[in-house]
């Protein structure tokens, strides 16, 4: 009887042993904000993580598809929500319906948070989009007659840089200062008396037959089918405009560090998406890593 009871309480010690073995590997992670999951007693892993991107389709989802296939080998879906606007995809990482968009410069990013009300930051800068001079009715700047039509961008950030664009050519000269803020009414001098016609930057591509010049945005310019290499000027990759245009991966505050952002923002910033953007885009999209 004794050996009985010793051989019952020796098994039911065993059993217990097993099961707290089995509870640490069997258990099962909850997501944490941003895609990605929270650690489990045998570590952390983004195996099975689905992240939700928002992008406007050329350049920023043709590039997400390729990292998309990078993202995979980790076992991280990539989910690519397509825009044709500037404020849905900021809204809709605000209310954290995705967990991030790439399609915006810095600039505008932050402009949007004041305007808006909202927190994003970047979790990284990506590439550079420099704005184009292309040629509409008028072939050269040599060309160019008085009191010729150029269109601009009509958005605040992006028609002060196509203005630095036409002083970097000669065209006109901004009042000291004016930076990444001006308007027309900086115009100092404009020898030729152009007249700035501002258009909103989707329509300015399907206008160009209809004005002399025009300043347009690199992912507008890739969308019409128009090749950096025929823009009559480029916007210098190397001055103010890089820096304060950048686009960059914007999340909401606080979400900048999430390990899954972080695979993201490496995936992004991956010799493949360099060759990608460098082959593809033929100096419309400049790698800023």
């Amino acid at each position: 009887m004794k050996k009985l009871v010793s051989l019952l309480l020796t098994g039911a010690l065993t059993f217990g042993l097993l099961a707290g073995c089995g509870s640490g590997t069997g258990s099962t992670n909850t997501p944490a904000p941003g895609g990605s999951q929270a650690p489990s007693e045998t570590g952390s892993t983004l195996e099975g993580t689905v992240l939700k991107v928002g992008a406007t389709p050329a350049p920023h989802a043709e590039i997400l598809e390729v990292v998309k296939d990078i993202l995979a080998e980790q076992g991280i879906t990539l989910e690519i929500v397509e825009f044709n606007d500037y404020i849905q995809p900021n809204l809709a990482v605000e209310n954290e319906e995705l967990d991030a968009n790439y399609f915006q410069h810095i600039t505008y990013m932050n402009q949007f948070n004041e305007s808006d009300g909202t927190h994003l930051v970047s979790a990284a800068g990506i590439h550079y989009e420099p704005l184009g001079l292309y040629a509409g009715k008028t072939t050269s700047l040599e060309e160019l007659p008085d009191g010729a039509q150029i269109a601009v961008p009509n958005d605040t950030t992006n028609e002060a840089r196509a203005l630095l664009l036409l002083q970097q050519e000669g065209l006109i000269t901004l009042k000291e200062g004016a930076g990444i803020t001006a308007t027309k009414a900086d115009i100092a001098e404009n020898p030729k008396n152009l007249e700035i016609v501002e258009l909103e930057a989707a329509q300015i591509t399907s206008r160009l037959a209809d004005v002399d010049l025009a300043v347009i945005n690199g992912n507008y310019a890739i969308d019409a089918g128009l090749k950096m290499a025929d823009a009559l000027a480029v916007e210098s990759a190397e001055g103010e405009a890089a820096q304060a245009y950048v686009n960059v991966l914007a999340v909401k505050e606080g979400h900048e560090n999430d390990p899954a952002i972080q695979a993201l923002v490496d995936a992004l910033q991956s010799d493949e998406v360099k060759t990608f953007m460098e082959e593809t885009y033929e100096g419309a999209v400049v790698p800023m890593f």
